[in-house]
């Protein structure tokens, strides 16, 4: 259970909510919703105890598991078991299992008989250790839960260090899951899953008896699992705590609005006769102090309105005016790419025309995200060459924002890829992203997923690009930025080269070509494709 008293939270000396009070207990399955940039993530942090709130208190009954939206920094060299299994204490136990078993198996000598013993007592320690925390029950466990992500059986004994970041995130899923906490804090959940293990997480979360409090883009999964919505209002800095589920929470939404239309037209009415009327009677020395009377109900009537509730403001995403290239401004020949033992890519031939367009397909693992870290020129090929073409400038933006400095200035960050603007031109970029006021002086490193992608598209604007490298652009976006990444996307004359499982932005980009990986199959787009789109 977490219970929240008169909590205040600050970014700098800026208030973002103030005054939160709410407590979410087992069977409570909140949907925390609002435009990017009104707290949402930031409010999770300190939910989860990574940030302390700037006044009040948060008490937590029982354990807290908490999915960023970024991927934890996990040890490389582990497995995924072993990370799963982790979450339980139980990796410990497995890895001292192991070891007294090659301890039985490796003793000789004089010591051979006394070694033995040791072993096989250190044997019986992790395995008591082992059964405590479910055994081989537990094991098989993990193995269902990472399936239900959609993690591979092949992927089970991989170190870490070789899965893409969808599939790092996929592992952080199942291991939050696997640990049996009694409240769950997940931000954007579905993020790098495919169709069928977003229907096996609704599933989960639908019978899952704690608490939940869920950040997600992805209406159906709200419609589906929520009974409670928590709206962050940025005007007032605060949420409005609903008690319903997310089809009552918007048929509610849509009678207040109509309601306080109403009252708002109803007490204008009003006051404008009173106001009419006290005009006409101010001039006579008996009738002025009536008059005056008049005139402050009118105001009252007004004053005692709600405020407006101003429509959130969107993002003016656009991309670069794309600098003349030749004919073909980048190409790949033979590219081939491993981590350890996995062999991500293996002979990738690719030829990228002016003003071309084209969709990398494949599932979790199979390589997008390295072919265009290699294309972009963030990692090496082990084999085969990218080769720059005739007047090629490259934009790139990355799925898990390491383009950004994290640790610079929102302002900072732009300034460092636009040397040309002045400071006022790069206020007025940034304002158009929705980077105004303080908000240009805050670390890149404390920004929501959603503000991370709007700032990584504000750095693309004068870069000149004529070929753009899009690493899953529409992550942790609200759908009004969205709409606007994709109207974007789809106005761009220049050469664009996206991995996606956003159907919305295949459509808006409408490509030409179409690469499936890992075979390195080059095909004309077909609308056949879409298909393939939700499941990788």
């Amino acid at each position: 259970m977490i219970t929240v008293r008169g909590v205040e939270i600050r970014v700098g000396a800026q208030l973002l909510l103030g005054d939160l009070a709410f407590t979410v207990g087992a069977g409570d399955r909140v949907g925390l919703v609002g435009r990017n940039g009104a707290g949402k993530t930031t409010l999770m942090k300190t939910l989860a105890g990574e940030e302390r709130p700037a006044a009040g208190d948060i008490a937590v009954t029982g354990s807290v598991g908490y999915l960023p939206q970024d991927p934890r920094a996990a040890d490389p060299a582990i497995t995924v078991t072993s990370r799963i299994l982790s979450a339980r204490g139980l990796d410990t136990a497995v890895r001292q299992l192991r070891q007294a078993e090659t301890a039985m198996s490796t003793a000789t000598g004089e010591a051979q008989e006394e070694a033995q013993e040791k072993a096989m007592a250190a044997y019986a320690r992790a395995e008591a250790a082992f059964q405590a925390g479910g055994g081989y029950a537990a094991e098989a466990e993990a193995a269902r839960l990472a399936a239900g992500v959609g993690l591979p059986n092949r992927a089970l004994e991989q170190p870490i260090g070789e899965l893409s970041g969808g599939q790092r995130r996929r592992v952080e899923l199942a291991r939050i899951l696997f640990a049996e906490h009694d409240t769950l804090l997940l931000d954007e959940p579905t993020n790098h899953l495919d169709a069928d293990s977003v229907l096996w997480l609704r599933q989960f979360l639908l019978a899952y008896s704690g608490g939940l409090i869920v950040i997600s883009h992805d209406r159906e999964l709200l419609r589906a699992t929520v009974n409670r919505v928590f709206h962050l209002d940025p005007q007032r800095r605060t949420i409005d705590l609903h008690n319903t589920g997310w089809k009552k929470y918007l048929e509610q939404l849509e009678l207040d609005e109509r309601r306080r239309a109403r009252e708002r037209a109803t007490a204008e009415r009003k006051a404008a006769v009173l106001h009419a009327q006290s005009a006409k009677m101010q001039a006579g020395a008996s009738t002025a102090v009536a008059a005056k009377n008049m005139a402050r109900r009118a105001d009252k009537l007004l004053a005692d309105l709600e405020p407006v509730r101003r429509a959130a403001r969107v993002a003016r995403i656009r991309l670069p005016d794309p600098a003349p290239s030749g004919r073909t401004p980048l190409s790949a020949i033979g590219l081939k790419k491993a981590y350890g033992a996995l062999q991500v890519l293996d002979g990738v031939d690719l030829a990228i025309d002016r003003g071309s367009r084209v969709v990398i397909l494949g599932l979790n693992g199979a390589g997008k995200t390295t072919l265009l870290r290699l294309l972009a020129g963030r990692e090496q090929p082990d084999a085969g060459q990218v080769v720059p073409g005739h007047g090629l400038r490259l934009g790139y933006f990355a799925q898990e924002h390491d383009t950004l400095d994290l640790a610079g200035t929102v302002q900072q960050n732009l300034a460092s890829v636009a040397p040309g603007l002045t400071d006022g031109e790069v206020r007025n970029v940034l304002g158009s992203f929705l980077f105004s006021g303080d908000d240009v002086n805050k670390p890149a490193g404390v920004l929501s997923g959603g503000e991370k992608t709007r700032l990584a598209l504000a750095g693309l604007v004068h870069s000149g690009a004529n070929v753009l490298l899009l690493d899953e652009p529409t992550n942790n976006l609200d759908p009004a930025s969205r709409d606007e990444v994709l109207g974007a996307v789809g106005g761009y004359p220049g050469a664009i080269v996206m991995v996606t499982h956003d159907e919305g932005a295949i459509e808006a980009l409408r490509p030409d070509r179409v690469l499936l990986l890992p075979d390195a199959t080059e095909d004309l787009w077909s609308d056949d494709y879409l298909e393939l789109v939700s499941l990788a």
